[in-house]
């Protein structure tokens, strides 16, 4: 497994791979890595012959008074996992290399990075935008694989390869999840014992509604209604949303249909998850 530091040293690899016709993916990942990112790991390398995954914690998506600084980091506990799934590189810039001095260019999404988490988070998904138009820039990959757990970020960077016309497979993955349902994220590491077992709500609130749509019930305002109740009554849950959109252009549905979404984010004391749940059909 080669250790990549520069944007010099990924593209004399890719080049290397390039030439020896190889398929290439890669997973994005901010470190601390857990299940969920190490299944993005097996699939990509069902699908390529070279899998390079980056760490990197981006500055440019952390708003001011949110936990860049103690973001979860198990640098050395990420590389043992990443030496056991075969992977081939690791990308882990500086973040002098990616954003050096005079840095100004960014790369915005219009309209969808301004829904859903980007009303409570302004400016995050430009930081998403632009660091994985780069790191795309930089790899050329065939594939690129993100975890479904972050519904809206797959939805924006398919657009973001669209609209740019970028030669990548955006392949998203299914949510992994803890044996009683809460998602896996890095932030779940911050959970008291008490905010933990209040955080399986999340799922179940989900679950609840999708249960409700095979029944019939096709409302967005009754499902909606059912979900918020079911967090309000466990006070250590503070909602920030709750939505039902579609996956096209993340605008509200007043009935649910084959493309409905719902989407929630919730704050466990200062711990901010995000949940989601396509509800006529499997996710990702």
């Amino acid at each position: 497994m080669e250790l990549i530091k520069t944007i010099h040293e990924s593209r004399g690899l890719r080049t290397q791979w390039q030439n020896e016709q190889r398929r290439v993916s890669l997973v994005p990942t901010m470190g601390a890595l857990h299940a969920g990112h190490l299944s993005l790991v097996r699939r990509a390398r069902e699908l390529s012959d070279r899998v390079v995954v980056s760490i990197f914690v981006n500055p440019t998506q952390f708003g001011p008074n949110e936990d860049f600084e103690r973001y979860p980091r198990s640098w050395d506990k990420d590389l043992d996992l990443l030496k056991e799934h075969l992977v081939d590189a690791v990308y882990a810039p500086e973040v002098s290399e990616v954003y050096p001095p005079g840095f100004r260019t960014f790369v915005t999404v219009e309209e969808l990075s301004q829904k859903l988490c980007g009303v409570t988070r302004p400016g995050h998904f430009r930081g998403v935008t632009t660091i994985v138009c780069k790191l795309l820039i930089i790899w050329q990959p065939h594939l690129a694989l993100f975890g479904w757990k972050d519904a809206q970020q797959c939805i924006l960077i398919q657009r973001l390869v669209e609209d740019l016309s970028l030669p990548v497979e955006i392949v998203p993955c299914p949510i992994v999840r803890e044996p009683d349902g809460l998602a896996l994220s890095s932030r779940n590491s911050y959970l008291t014992r008490e905010e933990r077992l209040a955080a399986t709500r999340l799922h179940q609130s989900l679950q609840w509604a999708k249960e409700k749509v095979k029944r019939g019930e096709k409302s967005s305002r009754l499902l909606l209604d059912g979900v918020k109740a079911q967090l309000r009554a466990e006070p250590l849950i503070r909602l920030d949303y709750a939505e039902i959109v579609n996956t096209r252009d993340l605008s509200p549905l007043e009935t649910v249909d084959s493309s409905a979404l719902l989407a929630l984010a919730a704050f466990l004391g200062k711990t901010r998850l995000i949940d989601n749940t396509l509800l006529m059909r499997d996710a990702p």
